[in-house]
């Protein structure tokens, strides 16, 4: 899943391609991926893209039409989406709704964006809508951790009205902070030497020390991405990981091997070693430390 290192780079890789240019049409290819229906995909037709940016993992194309005013195209890639640009006018789907084609921004020279999603769990979800806040998703957003207001005050703040919420589900949590998730947490809990089935009201010194975790963490992430195009960057994201998605591999710290706990639709990956004084954290549901 596209998290926000990768969403920031994906922001600075569109803009400089899509800013100032002109849309010929936004083609909707598996209807299921479009959770609005007013204004309609056709009030795009001769938009200027004023530009490309981010709210939390939400990518958003703001652009101007002469009838509708203002419009922002909102695409939330989930689990498995992912955004291709396409330097030549598109070929058409093998069929309507088939395939990992979910829409195609068509630019009027012909070149774009291809939208997909592998998989058969179709998650991504994309919207057309006059201001970002009347997507849900956006609405509820917690605040962006790479923003100045981000302060090691706020985030003591978060982490102590969740209380014994463990916290790992706290930092993917996007109503608490936007945009951390799966892999990244895993990242940020080695980061800081920490379980992720600590309860989130922790010491103060523990809270400087999480926080440290989240912008070294990701503030280094979106460093290596820097000026990757969107076809390299799930391989940089994958090189750069030093616990999520190595499971059987040695911690890159301690050489310890790495282990996982699979839930019921992902899986978490940690070092015994570095976060939990080597005890090996039970794999199954509702997971605690084997006593």
């Amino acid at each position: 899943m596209p998290e926000l290192p990768e969403v920031h780079a994906l922001v600075t890789d569109l803009d400089s391609r899509l800013g100032g240019r002109i849309i010929a049409s936004l083609d909707i290819v598996s209807f299921a991926a479009l959770k609005t229906f007013d204004p309609q995909p056709s009030a795009l037709t001769a938009a200027t893209i004023d530009g490309v940016s981010r709210q939390g993992k939400f990518l958003d194309i703001t652009c101007s039409t002469a009838a509708a005013g203002v419009l922002h195209v909102i695409i939330h890639l989930a689990r498995a989406g992912w955004i291709r640009w396409r330097d030549g006018p598109p070929l058409a789907p093998s069929r309507l709704g088939g395939g990992p084609l979910a829409a195609r921004l068509v630019l009027d020279d012909g070149s774009g964006l291809d939208i997909t999603e592998a998989g058969s769990k179709k998650s991504l979800a994309l919207y057309v809508v006059t201001d970002p806040a009347l997507v849900p998703g956006i609405a509820r957003l917690g605040p962006d951790p790479l923003q100045p207001q981000f302060t090691e005050e706020v985030f003591a703040a978060i982490l102590a009205r969740s209380g014994r919420a463990q916290v790992k589900g706290v930092l993917r949590n996007q109503s608490n902070i936007a945009g951390i998730g799966n892999a990244y947490s895993d990242e940020i809990l080695h980061t800081a030497k920490m379980s992720p089935f600590k309860p989130a009201a922790m010491t103060a010194d523990e809270t400087a020390r999480l926080y440290a975790a989240v912008q070294s963490t990701l503030r280094g992430a979106i460093s290596r991405s820097g000026g990757l195009t969107a076809s390299q960057l799930k391989r940089e994201k994958k090189s750069g990981l030093q616990v999520h998605g190595r499971t059987g591999e040695a911690c890159p710290v301690c050489g310890d091997i790495i282990r996982e706990v699979i839930f019921a639709d992902s899986t978490l990956q940690y070092c015994p070693t570095c976060q939990t004084a080597g005890k090996r954290l039970a794999d199954r549901v509702l997971s605690r430390l084997l006593k």
